[in-house]
């Protein structure tokens, strides 16, 4: 089949692989983006409709009626569409009705899962072998595989299966592990031998989907295991930011293996009269300022939407000096045009803004003016420092801050229950606000803090705080919390126990055996 878009009706049954969305192809990127509908499991394969257009029907029901009516529709399969899969007789379906169909492989349970538990899929012995418990087999000729075997819908019958290996010749110290939820923040892996399995796996709680891995490769996972070792692995942590503002901290907190959830404590709202920013957009423009100094990316936000109210961009900032109080927002200037001219080289606060601020000088700056566009309730430490170096200040409102609305009962539910395994605050306003429209964080919640006021805004409703990160910026707390966890799980190993997540301290929580 051609890889131009089809100009007639057309069913893609696209391997969705083993559970990352990153390891879903390029093909079956593409082919969704075009997508006239989307047959899936939207428990499991939600997450890939962010590669779809806007509008894109979630469809069930005759693959071929809706090909015939000119549709392009893509069929998700678990991991690769041609490897145990009933997509075979679909596509039989397809061809004998006269439509076209394309068949995308997609990365296999069978190497990917292995690969994320550290067991390299093929050894010194180069053997393979991927085998369906669901069907008749006969254990006896699978006992005789020298290298990895590779057990699919097995985990039912794992103990079964492990003394019917043995039955069959091979040794019971051969080593096997079990491994579910593969690829995602929630994969466990067991390790064992044939002898030991059933006791192994007495508490273990494994679900289908899950995979019995046979041979010695296993034993590379001790040295090899790269993903569930990560320091936050299966992590639940909650932001108390929005999307917009915690797109970075979230990417680097998956990158510790945690699954972040944002949660906004705040609402950012236009000010309630505009003339004051009006008159600061136009002051700018016409000379009134030497210096922007820009305390937050919301203020930036605030500001570039004036602009493009007014038809302005980022030239109107020609002649001026702009300051950033700290990465986040210099990142968001970037991103209108503007490069600052002061970003403080040590503390990224109001404080340290202040620090490194130049004092007005009569012979070098022909204007003493500074334009401040803020928050409603920001504090008057910035203009009470830049008035001591000799700088007039116009302080505007550029946006108004409220409390959010409350989250969803689960959503609130867990933050009490301690479903959460911990909660970043990146300013006293969100443990106020996150208190105000939540509730406490249970005890177990590993409670992290951005810096010294937001510790004691953190103490003062009651709260431990576990982390503090050793400069005041999203990116360093996420850090700290990372090495937090690192240590945790290493004191936990050196004491001869399983790492446990803090949520699973908590009463009630199901426990896995070791």
């Amino acid at each position: 089949m051609s890889s131009d878009s089809p100009t007639s009706g057309f069913v893609a049954f696209v391997g969705a692989g083993p559970g990352d969305p990153n390891l879903l192809t390029l093909r079956a990127a593409e082919l969704l983006a075009k997508a006239d509908a989307v047959v899936l499991d939207a428990e499991t394969q939600s997450s890939l409709l962010r590669h779809c257009r806007e509008g894109v029907e979630i469809a069930e029901g005759d693959l071929v009626q809706r090909a015939a009516r000119g549709q392009l529709v893509v069929r998700l399969c678990e991991g690769d569409p041609m490897l145990f899969s009933s997509i075979t007789e679909e596509a039989a379906a397809c061809a004998a009705a006269g439509v076209d169909f394309e068949i995308v492989p997609g990365v296999p349970p069978a190497t990917a899962v292995l690969t994320y538990a550290g067991i390299p899929p093929a050894t010194a012995v180069p053997e393979f072998r991927i085998v369906d418990a669901s069907q008749e087999q006969d254990w006896a000729a699978h006992a005789a595989c020298r290298g990895t075997l590779v057990v699919y819908n097995g985990i039912g019958d794992a103990v079964a299966i492990g003394k019917a290996l043995i039955a069959g010749g091979k040794p019971d110290t051969t080593p096997v592990a079990v491994s579910s939820g593969g690829t995602t923040t929630e994969q466990y892996t067991v390790v064992s031998s044939l002898g030991r399995l059933q006791a192994d796996l007495k508490h273990a709680g494994f679900t289908e989907p899950a995979l019995i891995v046979v041979g010695e490769a296993v034993g590379q996972r001790e040295k090899l295991s790269w993903f569930e070792t990560k320091p936050l692995f299966g992590w639940r942590v909650l932001v108390p930011r929005t999307k917009e503002q915690s797109q970075s901290l979230s990417e680097q907190l998956i990158a510790y293996g945690a699954v972040p959830e944002e949660v906004p404590t705040i609402s950012v709202e236009p000010p309630r009269t505009p003339q004051q920013m009006d008159r600061a957009i136009k002051g700018l423009v016409t000379g009134r300022y030497e210096w922007v100094a820009f305390t937050s990316a919301n203020a930036v936000k605030a500001v570039r939407e004036k602009f493009e109210e007014y038809g302005l961009d980022a030239r109107a900032f020609a002649g001026l000096k702009v300051a950033a109080v700290g990465d986040a927002t210099a990142r968001a200037l970037v991103e209108f045009g503007v490069k600052p001219d002061l970003l403080p080289s040590g503390e990224q606060s109001s404080e340290g803004l202040v620090a490194e601020w130049p004092p007005y000088d009569s012979m070098l700056d022909p204007i003493n003016r500074v334009l401040l566009p803020r928050a409603d309730i920001s504090t008057d430490t910035l203009v009470a420092g830049l008035t001591e170096l000799g700088w007039e200040c116009d302080d505007v409102t550029a946006y108004r801050t409220v409390r959010a609305a409350p989250p969803p009962a689960p959503i609130r539910e867990a933050i009490k229950g301690g479903g959460f395994d911990a909660v970043l605050f990146t300013s006293s306003s969100t443990v106020r606000n996150l208190v105000g429209i939540a509730g406490k964080p249970h005890n177990v919640t590993v409670i992290a803090v951005i810096g010294p006021q937001t510790a004691k805004t953190a103490e003062e409703f009651g709260l431990r705080v576990d982390v503090m990160a050793d400069k005041p910026s999203a990116s360093a707390l996420a850090a700290a919390v990372a090495e937090f966890g690192a240590k945790q799980r290493q004191a936990a190993l050196a004491a001869g126990d399983t790492p446990r997540r803090p949520s699973q301290n908590r009463r009630g929580a199901r426990r896995r055996a070791k």
